[in-house]
């Protein structure tokens, strides 16, 4: 309310503006625009306008024998992902699935995973992450003689329905890669016998680990909710018969996910929190829940109970209704306070939301950034309440699957992308950005464009601009689609690599020195020199020579003019030795003064090209491009060495 009042205080066109666009928590206005369910068992998936009549605004519909499990998620952009029942399971239990898949706007399927054996089977809840990939809670059988070794004090004559976390990343159309694994099978303990797998002196002192005896039957925990924090890496899950909520760390690799050392948290693949049910682990407090689904984490922008974590009660409310409860988990670092032999705080819920439905099994809420909340009783509707529990909106829709709300943007808006000509350049070259959009759900998107830097200091309207940065930078395009007000950001980063010090020549006598680099090539009047590549070069002529050298990073410099008078050839025999001019040279060369010579012309690598008495000229434009040599013997007998540059 004082927001409210703050606003009407300062009566302003700006002021009434931002209060019908921007309205804030205490207005209690309904949030958001579209609601996506699926029918449970069934073969569409909906996506509800809920300020429009018909409220459909969108549907899937798929395969009759692929039909829908427990779960389905709407990725920006257009692509939904869903659990469906795979018709070839061979274990069979609630909320059992084995596979997923991921379906376009149009409704084309570009992914469908099946994880289904007689020993592991995908079931409840999926999680979508990030980077395309896809978290997924498997059973995990175990038989009755690892469940004794475990140190399991009941026989289990079926073996154990343990559970496991796998992450997903497509390969294909119906494959995939597991590139992390978490299995509960790895954190176990029981005091039950020292001389089995397992033991421990004292269950409360080891909440990091599940008791294998408290609660046991063949389907021991039934995980049945899962969530990823990215700004933490970490996943919550729930867990049907434990009563609980659990915490692992995800930053592990697979190896530390199986032990108890490693990653952000330093505990591998044991639980950080829990929370739900003390008895579990041999704590005294509260139990909290009665049957719990849907763990996840209350959105970092809700305004009541941001990074507050949240689950489905089912029969845990006032009277055994359905409840919704959100509480304040002990953040410490990438780990959870605790004081070892005590319960997990807090000792109780910081909020519950009492319903007048009973959903014995499945469900699930959603926290919205303004402070509402949708609630799925999946045995009849899907509504939206504000924080002092009154209904904004409800949908019937029976044995629905878990429900979303998704705002306008999120849903319509384009998704950008931005790329360059040249991710890593030399300080002073020209780049070309680029940018695009993709919105299937429009037919006649327009858009414009904004650049901006991190350093700041560049701008511009264009789709494709062009910059020559100075120093490494990120730029960010900001695409709009300006017949809906929606917009994406995207961004892409040059790294720029420092010219290198400008090298140097020295001269000794006529050879001449280039400063240390990783490559060089020489120059004279401006002209590459062929084969003249290494750090030291025999002047032949005079000219103004040049080297140009190369750094580890591909960056490039060149010296200033170096200007040089040839002082003679240094194995001439003599003053009465025969000259060969010109040199360099296009064509050919001459030689002269000496008379009965003979002269042997050739290539850098010591094969002969010409030979002869009395020559005193050869043509070389049927030569490529190099360094030649050529042995001249004169009537006297003396040898005069010389090389020769062809530059044509």
């Amino acid at each position: 309310m004082n927001k409210k009042i703050t606003l009407l205080f300062f009566i302003s066109v700006t002021a009434i503006v931002f209060f019908l666009f921007f309205p804030v928590t205490s207005i209690a206005q309904q949030w958001g625009l579209y609601t996506l369910y699926a029918t449970k068992s069934g073969t569409k998936a909906y996506l509800i306008d809920t300020a429009d009549v018909p409220s459909t605004y969108h549907q899937w519909t798929f395969n009759t024998s692929k039909k829908s499990g427990y779960s389905a998620y709407l990725m920006p952009g257009d692509t939904l992902v869903r659990t469906y029942t795979y018709t070839g399971n061979v274990l069979n239990g609630g909320g059992m699935t084995g596979g997923v898949q991921k379906a376009l706007w149009d409704g084309t399927v570009v992914w469908d995973y099946v994880y289904s054996s007689s020993t592991y089977c995908i079931h409840h809840d999926i999680c979508p992450l990030p980077n395309g990939n896809v978290l997924m809670i498997s059973y995990d059988v175990r038989t009755s003689a690892e469940a004794t070794q475990a140190g399991c004090s009941t026989s289990m004559p079926g073996g154990i329905w343990s559970d496991k976390i796998i992450e997903v990343h497509p390969t294909g159309p119906t494959t995939g890669t597991i590139v992390w694994e978490w299995k509960l099978w790895d954190h176990l303990c029981q005091n039950y016998s020292s001389a089995k797998d397992n033991y421990v002196t004292s269950i409360v002192n080891n909440p990091q680990l599940m008791n294998i005896n408290y609660n046991t039957q063949k389907d021991f925990w039934h995980m049945n909710g899962i969530d990823y924090n990215a700004a933490l890496n970490q996943i919550v899950v729930s867990a049907h018969f434990m009563n609980s909520v659990f915490v692992i760390d995800h930053s592990t690799t697979t190896a530390e996910a199986a032990g108890h050392t490693g990653g952000n948290s330093g505990k591998g693949g044991d639980f950080i929190y829990r929370w739900g049910n003390p008895a579990s682990y041999g704590a005294t407090g509260t139990t909290n829940f009665n049957v719990v689904h849907d763990a996840h984490w209350v959105p970092s922008d809700n305004p009541n109970y941001p990074n507050y974590l949240a689950a489905y009660n089912n029969q845990g409310g006032t009277g055994g209704k359905t409840a919704i409860d959100i509480w304040n988990p002990p953040y410490s670092g990438n780990n959870y306070s605790l004081t070892l032999g005590q319960a997990y705080a807090p000792a109780t819920y910081t909020y519950r939301y009492n319903t007048v439905f009973t959903a014995t099994n499945e469900g699930n809420s959603y926290q919205l950034p303004n402070g509402n909340m949708l609630v799925n009783n999946f045995q009849g509707s899907i509504y939206e309440v504000n924080a002092s529990g009154t209904t904004l909106w409800t949908k019937t829709a029976a044995n629905s699957t878990h429900a979303y709300r998704y705002s306008k943007c999120y849903v319509r808006g384009p998704v950008a992308s931005a790329g360059v000509s040249l991710s890593s350049i030399c300080s002073g070259t020209q780049i070309t950005l680029s940018s695009s959009a993709v919105s299937v759900t429009e037919t006649s998107p327009a858009y414009s464009y904004s650049w901006a830097s991190v350093p700041s200091g560049y701008t511009s309207a264009s789709q494709n601009p062009s910059d020559i940065p100075a120093n490494s930078t990120t730029y960010l395009v900001t695409i709009t689609n300006t017949s809906i007000g929606c917009s994406d950001t995207a961004h892409v980063f040059v790294n720029v690599n420092s010219s290198p010090t400008t090298p140097t020549i020295s001269q000794n006598e006529n050879t001449l020195t280039s400063s240390t680099a990783l490559t060089y090539q020489w120059y004279l009047n401006s002209v590459a020199i062929p084969g003249e590549t290494n750090q030291n070069m025999e002047a032949v002529t005079d000219g103004t020579y040049q080297v140009e050298i190369t750094e580890a990073n591909g960056c490039v410099a060149i010296s200033a003019p170096f200007s040089f008078i040839y002082t003679g050839i240094t194995d001439v025999a003599s003053n009465n030795s025969p000259v060969v001019f010109p040199n360099p040279t296009n064509c050919s060369i001459i030689i002269s003064g000496s008379k009965n010579i003979k002269a042997i012309l050739t290539n850098a690598m010591g094969a002969i090209l010409e030979s002869g008495e009395n020559v005193n000229m050869i043509d070389l434009s049927e030569y490529s491009n190099g360094i030649y040599y050529i042995a001249i013997t004169s009537e006297n007998g003396l040898v005069s060495n010389q090389k020769i540059i062809l530059i044509k």
